[in-house]
């Protein structure tokens, strides 16, 4: 049952859209592996969690991304916004550029919410003892293309300029702060005039509803709706030679009665002094010399329930890529948790306002892992 899958190399990842959409522009240092078009100027359009396989279920709700989009891409592990963030700000896989989960451990700092930048869960502020160029230390895709002579920008919500998450992959982007769809599209445009312009836009109010209603809710159709007349916008816009690349960071399954409370479950919690990750994707830190025993009951409670196995065996599998940096390791759990089907593992104490959210991503199944790549030329 807890034999672990391997990833799809013949799909390509998400970490190469950036250093393709780069060297069509003459970036010295980045390979086109994905046949990009010729183009001056490029942007890249990130729509959190709109799947593959949503968008192929609601495609009448989405006419333009569904005409424009070609093969599926693969996000790799974990299926989550931090991890898929670094893979187009760094252009490397979880196992290199480290953002290994929504939290995960970092020695002598404790197990580091990526998103929030504090302590998970719901802790102090990690910025000093874990900060953001050495959390994630690779030269960003960003400042590369930006060295080279790029005048790149990163087109996100204002709320997100100066956080530790923006400094950690996107440092070395001109950062333009917006407050809707409309400024979004702008901003990408204004981008998209300079003849060697860059830009990395992202929106993240899909994924939010896909959270609080479902995927494939009403709510979410509606906003689906709202994506695709933005990229309908761009599109009609797009001035001569300027390449417009829409993706995600994950897709996203709505949770079933399968589900399993650490908090209240025997045997999950024994031996184990942390959990990081997220309810599709657990990272166990377990205390010393428990590791085969908290193998065993994660292994035995969850079942057909999740791939569960432990950090060499995770590592061999290729969950994290072919390449696995020095620093990294220490980050995946002693064991780790990849939930099938729509199950997953809840902290309804610990962590109250993730374990109450409808949809849910992280792990391997081809809803999570599997997004479109749709490409327009101006």
């Amino acid at each position: 049952m807890n034999d672990l899958p391997t990833p799809d190399d013949r799909l390509p990842h998400l970490a190469q859209v950036v250093p393709s959409l780069l060297a069509t522009l003459g970036v010295p240092g980045f390979a086109d592996t994905l046949d990009m078009p010729g183009a001056n100027s490029a942007c890249v359009l990130l729509i959190d969690g709109l799947g593959w396989e949503l968008l192929d279920e609601h495609a009448a709700d989405a006419p333009v991304l569904t005409a424009l989009r070609g093969r599926p891409m693969r996000v790799g592990y974990p299926a989550t916004t931090a991890a898929g963030l670094a893979a187009i700000g760094t252009g490397l896989p979880s196992g290199e550029h480290g953002m290994v989960g929504y939290s995960f451990e970092v020695p002598g700092a404790g197990v580091l919410n990526a998103l929030r930048w504090c302590a998970h869960p719901g802790g102090e502020d990690l910025r000093g003892a874990a900060p953001p160029e050495e959390v994630q230390p690779v030269p960003t895709t960003f400042a590369r293309a930006a060295a080279a002579g790029l005048d790149v920008r990163v087109v996100s919500a204002a709320k997100f300029a100066g956080t530790p998450l923006t400094k950690a992959v996107f440092r070395g982007g001109r950062y333009h702060g917006v407050h809707a769809l409309g400024d979004l599209a702008a901003g990408a445009l204004d981008s998209l005039r300079s003849p060697n312009g860059f830009c990395y836009a992202y929106h993240s109010e899909l994924d939010m509803l896909g959270h609080l209603h479902g995927p494939g809710s009403m709510a979410w159709r509606m906003q689906l709706r709202q994506v695709d007349r933005l990229v309908e916008s761009l599109v009609d816009n797009l001035p001569s030679g300027a390449l417009l690349a829409v993706v995600a960071d994950h897709g996203m399954v709505a949770l079933d009665d399968t589900i399993v409370d650490a908090d209240s479950t025997p045997g999950l919690l024994a031996g184990v002094r942390a959990l990081g990750g997220e309810v599709r994707a657990r990272h166990v830190y377990v205390e010393a010399g428990a590791q085969p025993d908290v193998l065993a009951a994660w292994q035995s409670v969850l079942g057909d329930r999740a791939w569960v196995g432990s950090r060499e065996q995770a590592i061999e599998a290729g969950w994290f890529g072919p390449v696995l940096a020095d620093h990294v390791r220490a980050r995946i759990g002693d064991v780790v948790a990849a939930a099938r089907g729509r199950s997953g593992v809840l902290r309804c104490d610990e962590e109250p306002m993730e374990s109450s959210l409808i949809g849910q991503h992280g792990s391997l199944t081809t809803a999570e892992q599997l997004v479109p790549l749709a490409l327009a030329l101006g």
